[in-house]
């Protein structure tokens, strides 16, 4: 039996906190995994996780967890524009590594986080990974079998409202809850496209492949934010319509807006010249797929058919993220290889960076890579 895998936190903030440390020093994943360091750069926040979620080590600075030897590998969960740095160190360090979403901004920087990976035999695992959920993967069978006949079109697509500036972390005066979400709000890695229309593009394309072409219209909406008496100038786009050629004529509705939701967040509304999927429904009725009568039993959302969210984990926030871990744990440990590939992720950054082109330039953009989906259920 392997040793448990030394797992690094990069960022103590929101994601670092919910997603990672919350469901990492919980004693039913201390056989696989252990919280071996934490860092972050805000004064006592990494010693106070530590402190808080039995850390063994706490750093100011990325460096110094890299050159921890107990560190074996890193979830990457500081604001999104840091990633590419903080990855390509990491997989230098020989470190396997988790990234939150995204796992970059540009094609890229994804392109030579995978190829330094390679030379280095190292795991890459990107977030979100929407095509562990078996809803995700029945509906790409359900479309394969023609169940709404040609499909003609689909959405997809989130938006921001005042989601981060209202979350448990953000509210109180220490270390752990007065973590500033403004960085949300700014370039680069801002904006709802990078931040939760990621989730829903990752389905679509899970369920149709790559895409092969994207235009579209893109802005900034609210101009200033403010969170505690603080007024953020915001330039990251807000407000992106994209439409998708996925080949054949099929084309799919994107957005990431400031508010305003036409679609259940993470997935897809399909249509098709004998019905339509929207969310779990086909032509209204429930879709069969495995687990659904014990997500209705339990009533708390299809985390809980993530194959590691089980027990307390189940009744957590950020459910998909510790799962999105677990992945990268399996893999480095025992050598299961995840479908939460970095060559999805990278897809899925291609078009929104060749999205906000086509807006800036008023010209219809080429998508250069691909990957391969995983089967239906």
């Amino acid at each position: 039996m392997a040793d448990p895998l030394g797992m690094g936190v990069v960022g103590a903030g929101s994601i670092g906190i919910r997603g990672a440390l919350e469901h990492l020093c919980l004693p039913d994943v201390q056989d696989r995994v252990r919280l071996a360091a934490v860092c972050d750069p805000a004064p006592g926040r990494a010693e106070a996780a530590a402190a808080k979620y039995g850390v063994a080590r706490w750093y100011l600075t990325l460096d110094d967890l890299l050159a921890d030897p107990n560190v074996d590998a890193v979830t990457i969960g500081s604001p999104i524009g840091m990633h590419y740095e903080q990855g390509l160190a990491a997989i230098r360090a020989g470190k396997h590594v988790h990234f939150n979403k995204t796992m970059t901004t540009t094609a890229d920087e994804a392109g030579r986080l995978i190829d330094e990976a390679a030379a280095r035999d190292v795991r890459l695992v990107a977030s979100p990974g929407q095509m562990l959920r078996p809803l995700q993967r029945r509906i790409r069978r359900l479309i394969g079998e023609g169940a709404i006949g040609t499909l003609a079109w689909a959405a997809t697509g989130s938006a921001f409202g005042a989601y981060h500036e209202r979350e448990g972390v953000r509210q109180g005066d220490d270390a752990l809850t007065n973590i500033d979400p403004s960085w949300y709000w700014r370039k680069p890695g801002g904006g709802p496209m990078y931040d939760m229309t990621v989730y829903g593009l990752h389905s679509l394309t899970g369920v149709l492949g790559p895409a092969k072409r994207v235009t579209g219209m893109s802005g900034v909406r609210i101009r200033e934010r403010s969170f505690r008496g603080r007024t953020t100038i915001c330039d990251a786009d807000d407000n992106t319509f994209l439409v998708l050629d996925f080949g054949e004529n099929l084309f799919a509705y994107v957005y990431g807006a400031a508010a305003g939701m036409l679609t259940g967040f993470g997935g897809g509304t399909y249509l098709g010249t004998e019905g339509t999927i929207a969310g779990d429904r086909l032509n209204g009725q429930p879709i069969d797929y495995p687990g659904r009568d014990v997500v209705e039993r339990l009533g708390r959302g299809d985390n809980v058919l993530l194959p590691h969210v089980t027990g307390r984990h189940a009744e957590m926030e950020e459910a998909h993220v510790f799962e999105d871990i677990m992945q990268l744990v399996d893999w480095a440990r025992d050598g299961v290889p995840s479908i939460c590939t970095a060559e999805h992720a990278r897809h899925v950054i291609e078009i929104m960076e060749a999205g906000y082109r086509a807006a800036e330039t008023g010209v219809a953009q080429n998508l250069a890579t691909s990957f391969v989906p995983p089967p239906g259920e």
